[in-house]
């Protein structure tokens, strides 16, 4: 297939200050891949400035320069996910999400307190009784819509990314992604009620496994994903 020579991401989608929130990015990245994809991300990926795109054979190369940002190419289907918490555990999860003053990145596009409704996401995933994860209630405003009314899917890539990190113990440690897998099954609609979740999969050293799913109010699974985070080194 073809694709573009660069790919910019802009400011308004950063994660950390001054660069791409990873999900983000890693489903800018994904949409040239037909299918289940999975990225890894070697290098914050820039803001507002082109990200060359090259081609191999396991898929695409993104670089800032000659810095390699990230690689995406085809992934398999995932195993299915955990049943969906409900609507009061959701709500719950968000009740229990980390205070405003605790949280490392709190202009991040997905997972930012300092975010306005329909400038991010403002997915509060936080610890829900009853479910072995985090959960938040998740309503997309309409700017996060395509033309037909469906939620983009870099966007729905960007919902999966942060629950992951809170469900691992990102507001202990911060920490960033390093690769996703991601499934999309089906794009819901702008407004409607969904709902977001993590879990974790495994903890070695300063590495930590995730999963994460978007489900309607009803249950179903929407969109997945496999992750891995890694802690930021603790100043000497």
């Amino acid at each position: 297939m073809t694709h573009p020579e660069t790919i910019e991401i802009d400011a308004r989608y950063n994660g950390p200050p001054g660069s791409a929130n990873g999900g983000y990015a890693a489903g800018v990245f994904a949409a040239l891949v037909d299918g289940p994809a999975e990225v890894n991300l070697r290098a914050p990926p820039p803001l507002d400035r082109p990200i060359r795109v090259t081609t191999t054979a396991q898929g695409f190369e993104f670089f800032d320069g000659d810095t390699l940002v990230a690689s995406s190419g085809p992934a398999g289907f995932l195993p299915p996910p955990p049943d969906a918490p409900t609507t009061e555990q959701a709500l719950n999860g968000r009740s229990h999400f980390p205070p405003e003053e605790a949280h490392a990145f709190p202009t991040c596009f997905v997972c930012g307190p300092h975010r306005k409704v329909g400038d991010g996401l403002r997915l509060f995933t936080g610890p829900a009784d009853g479910f072995d994860g985090v959960a938040d209630i998740w309503v997309p405003a309409p700017e996060f819509a395509g033309d037909d009314g469906l939620v983009r899917p870099e966007i729905l890539w960007a919902a999966l990314d942060c629950p992951g990190a809170f469900a691992v113990g990102f507001d202990g440690s911060p920490m960033v992604l390093a690769r996703i897998v991601g499934n999309i099954h089906e794009l819901p609609k702008a407004g409607e009620t969904l709902i977001a979740a993590g879990w974790p999969l495994f903890h070695d050293g300063r590495k930590h496994g995730a999963g994460t799913a978007i489900y309607t109010e009803g249950g179903k699974l929407l969109a997945q994903s496999e992750q891995l985070w890694v802690e930021l080194k603790r100043p000497a």
